[in-house]
This record gives structure tokens, sequence and C-alpha cells, in this order.
């Protein structure tokens, strides 16, 4: 009789532990997609914004069409990328072009000192601190989603129940992770 006791409650806390470990494998999975939903808001802000900056820039640089045609381009790619390691490329495609489009303020004064011009270029410098927070927080979550799902005994619940690592949102090229410079004074 005490035995059974004792293995019936050896069971129980077998199941509760793996109930808890379940529940939190749910959780961080559940702020791991939030998590990277908030960035892909961010990132459809900015291109919205980049978008009304190659506008301004078009009526200062018309001629400019080059540029502006591969800034735009680059927003589409990226705006239509799926996953972290399709988005991070494609980020690096269109902040390389970005940087083009900055570079391009330089040879006009006038766009420089246009107020729509430089109201933009605040917004975009919050978006970026914004998306900068964001993807650390996304790429803390990952790392500890993926840690539970590999670390034991947690790993024998996340391989039953299909839990899989996610991808963290990872920058290839140094100069992609740097922040794109906007400074037009």
């Amino acid at each position: 009789m005490l035995i059974t006791g004792v293995l019936v409650l050896t069971v129980l806390a077998i199941l509760v532990a793996g109930i808890a470990i379940y529940n939190r494998l749910v959780r961080l999975r559940n702020t791991v997609e939030s998590s990277w939903s908030d960035i892909d808001v961010l990132l459809k802000k900015r291109y919205n914004l980049v978008d009304n900056l190659v506008e301004t820039v078009k009526g200062y640089a018309s001629h400019e069409r080059k540029t502006l045609e591969g800034v735009t381009e680059a927003r589409s790619m990226a705006m239509k990328a799926a996953g972290p390691v399709e988005k991070a490329k494609a980020e690096n495609m269109f902040t390389s072009t970005l940087k083009s489009l900055f570079a391009l303020s330089e040879a006009y004064p006038d766009l420089k000192a246009n107020t729509n011009f430089l109201e933009l270029q605040k917004q975009l410098v919050e978006i970026e601190d914004n998306i900068e927070y964001a993807r650390r927080y996304y790429n803390a979550v990952v790392r500890d989603y993926n840690t539970l799902t590999e670390t034991f005994p947690s790993n024998i619940i996340a391989g039953q129940f299909g839990f899989r690592k996610a991808e963290f949102f990872e920058l290839e090229s140094p100069e992609a992770r740097e922040r794109v410079k906007v400074d037009f004074s």
C-alpha cells in the first residue's frame, strides 16, 4: 500500500511537471510569434515612411530615377519576405539602398531644409530605434524558447508535442547591422 501511494505520487508529480513544461512552451511560442508580429508591424511602418521619403525626394531629385527605383524595389522585396531568415536577407538589401537615398540629400540643400523631409527623418529615427529594440526582444524570446525546447527534460515534452526551434532574426552583413544614418543637417 505504501509503495503504491509513493508510485501514484511520483506519477502525479511527473504529470504535473509535464503539464507545467508544456504550458511554458506554449507561452514562449506565443511570445515568439507575438514579438515577430511586432517587428513586422514596425517594418511595415518603416516601409510606408520610406515610401513618403521617396516621394518627397522625387520632388527635388526627379532625375535620380535609378536610385529611387532601387529603393522602391528593395522596399517591395522586403515587404514580401516571410520569416526571420528571408526577412533578414531582404532587410540587408533594403538598408543598403536606403543609404543611397540618404546620400542623395547631400546633393540637394533645398531637400535637406524641407520641413516635411525633416519630419520624416525624425519619424524614421524613432522607428529605427523601435525596430532595434523589437529585434533584440524577439531574439531574447527565441533564445529562451529554443533553450527550453533543447534542454532536458523539456526537450522530451517539446518533441512529443511538435515544438520546433524558432529562427533568430539576424542580419548577415556588417553594414546592415549598423543603424541607418539619418542625418541631414
